[in-house]
């Protein structure tokens, strides 16, 4: 009982920055798919079954049982995926297809995380629509309503997802309660819907309506937007809140999914279907569900926020994307965090759809190809590690709900002319960026061939007992002490700038997401040791602290800068990317005053 208690705040906490998003789908899904087609029994019928099912199948068993139980500490996501199947595979073409996968999800990912927040906003601002005397509000009045409100929202996101979570958490439990209600009110009109949860009048809807029923499925996908978040977010409040909650909305939403179903069997002429069922239910507390349901859109988007910054924290721990600035807005979870451009890159993205589709009706078209694109690569990275461990009934599990999957995924490939290639073409900027990232890390690393250690010691005893040391101990930063950067030598050797004591600094990632161990070695030779710290992929940490636990009191820290010369257009953007990021100083907290950087000029 004691337990169950400790739990209640973690599921409302999940409530607010989880399930904002799928928990406000039933706002515009019913509506678009019957903007499509005509609202007969039949019809009706048809596509509650595939909702519910879709729910079922996509969230519930993709996520909530498949992937949710393939996290590593607490964390999830394509990153984490890709880290726990990696080891397990022989080839390197496997181990290049599958990081090539994982980058494409990750770039769908944040396509869909654009739109999320246009699609959500708008569609409620619509509601306004249906107040009496507010009939004619212009729908540029509702665009720069829906601005606005996307402005606020990006600009708290700097006071961390923790406090957003605890205020928008009971908001949402509100917004539940609500849904379920109207919707089981509105069962009472035509109780006959309830029928709708045996999976064959879905099947039977697609078998009967040939091609058209296959592509309906590109806006049934709409129901379950934000499932992906689940996973990507499962580092901020770990899997159990998350996965109770579920349960919780699960049984919300079908509750009002089968009211609105109700409702359009006694009122085909709806268009609106949530907002009018509401209206004829409850006039008299039509605005302020309308209120509720704005705010609730608000986190519809903080969710999909919150998960970009999840997203984007592995891919630069995990050396994909390149360094950012990162601000921890938690002290109890270290994976609350704000990146300060991400921020208002996504800002300037959102605000640029909301001027170019107007409407969420328009949206609708655009919506759910990145959504069913993410889903489709979890699903064949969960496949891969079920096979690859030998875990039978899962591995049939997974191979049934992929196919469901991928069935979702072709259909959303009629949206492609229609708007859906604003996704793709939004999901193309960070896989650019991440492409041209990762090449030219790799062709920089071939361009700086490192010096052998065992080279590097037969020239280092002679110059270290013929020339004059400086007193006291200077630090090289070195990614594998065993390979060293050319600055090393050319410091030491050119330059003729040896310490005393030289300590060479390898910061080495582990195959686990967290954990710090950090330890000097013997001496390889006079005056010279080796520092290694370990680290989680995913750890952030500062170095400078670690330093001074170790008692280590450097003069002087020395890094390696590149200046990359090129005329190729490609690489000119890998330079620019190099220059706009960070220094290592900012990135692992060394004390400035002590940094050198030593440049190294390099043609690409």
């Amino acid at each position: 009982m004691l337990k169950n208690y400790f739990a209640i705040p973690g599921i409302v906490k999940s409530m607010g920055l989880v399930f904002g998003d799928i928990g406000t789908s039933p706002i515009y899904t019913f509506t678009a798919i019957f903007l499509l087609i005509p609202p007969t029994p039949q019809n009706i019928m048809g596509i509650l079954s595939l909702i519910i099912w879709t729910l079922t199948i996509l969230v519930t068993v993709q996520y909530t049982f498949l992937a949710m139980h393939l996290g590593k500490k607490g964390e999830g996501g394509t990153i984490v995926l890709k880290e726990i199947l990696l080891p397990l595979l022989k080839s390197s073409n496997q181990v290049a297809f599958i990081s090539l996968l994982a980058i494409v999800g990750i770039s769908l990912f944040i396509g869909d995380s654009v739109i999320t927040p246009a699609i959500s906003i708008l569609s409620a601002v619509e509601g306004i629509l249906l107040i009496p005397g507010f009939e004619n509000v212009s729908q540029l009045t509702l665009m720069i309503l829906a601005a606005f409100i996307a402005i606020g929202l990006f600009s708290i996101q700097v006071r961390g997802t923790e406090k957003v979570a605890w205020a928008f958490g009971p908001v949402m439990v509100i917004w539940f309660i609500a849904l379920a209600g109207a919707g089981l009110i509105a069962l009472f009109a035509a109780p006959q819907v309830i029928l709708a949860i045996n999976p064959m009048y879905g099947i039977n809807y697609i078998l009967n309506n040939g091609l058209a029923g296959f592509l309906i499925l590109s806006s049934v996908i709409l129901c379950a937007t934000g499932g992906e978040a689940l996973y990507a977010d499962m580092g901020h409040l770990g899997r159990e809140p998350i996965v109770r909650a579920w349960y919780l909305v699960f049984v919300a939403l079908a509750i009002n999914y089968l009211g609105q179903g109700a409702f359009m069997m006694v009122h085909p002429e709806t268009k609106n279907v949530l907002f009018e069922m509401v209206y004829s239910e409850f006039q008299m507390l039509y605005i302020p569900f309308l209120l509720l349901s704005i705010t609730a859109t608000i986190i519809a988007s903080q969710a999909m926020i919150s998960g970009i910054f999840s997203i984007v924290y592995q891919g630069i721990t995990t050396r994909i994307m390149p360094l950012l600035k990162i601000d921890y807005t938690s002290v109890q979870l270290r994976s609350q965090i704000y990146i300060d451009v991400i921020n208002w890159l996504l800002l300037f993205a959102v605000l640029l759809i909301i001027a170019i589709f107007r409407s969420s009706n328009n949206l609708t078209h655009a919506y759910g190809l990145a959504v069913s694109g993410t889903m489709a690569i979890t699903g064949v990275m969960i496949l891969w590690i079920l096979i690859l461990r030998g875990e039978l009934v899962k591995t049939l599990i997974t191979i049934v709900v992929l196919l469901v999957t991928l069935m979702f995924l072709f259909s959303n490939f009629s949206k492609i002319p229609y708007g859906g290639y604003w996704s793709l073409l939004i999901a193309s900027i960070p896989l650019g960026v991440i492409l041209i990232y990762v090449y030219g890390q790799k062709k920089l690393g071939a361009a700086l061939k490192p010096v052998p250690l065992d080279d590097f010691l037969k020239q280092y005893h002679e110059v270290y007992k013929s020339i004059n040391r400086i007193s006291g101990s200077a630090l090289f930063f070195a990614r594998d002490f065993r390979r060293l950067p050319q600055y090393i030598p050319r410091i030491m050797f050119t330059n003729n700038i040896i310490y005393d004591d030289n300590i060479i600094v390898s910061i080495i990632r582990t195959e686990q997401p967290f954990g710090v161990t950090w330890g000097v070695t013997r001496e390889i030779a006079q005056g010279l040791s080796i520092f290694e710290v370990y680290l989680g992929y995913m750890e952030i940490v500062d170095i400078g602290a670690i330093l001074k636990e170790a008692e280590i009191e450097e003069k002087t820290i020395f890094y390696g800068m590149e200046d990359i010369v090129t005329t190729h257009p490609v690489w000119r953007i890998f330079a620019a990317i190099k220059r706009l990021t960070p220094s290592m100083v900012q990135f692992y907290k060394l004390p400035s005053d002590k940094m050198h950087g030593v440049v190294t000029r390099v043609e690409l």
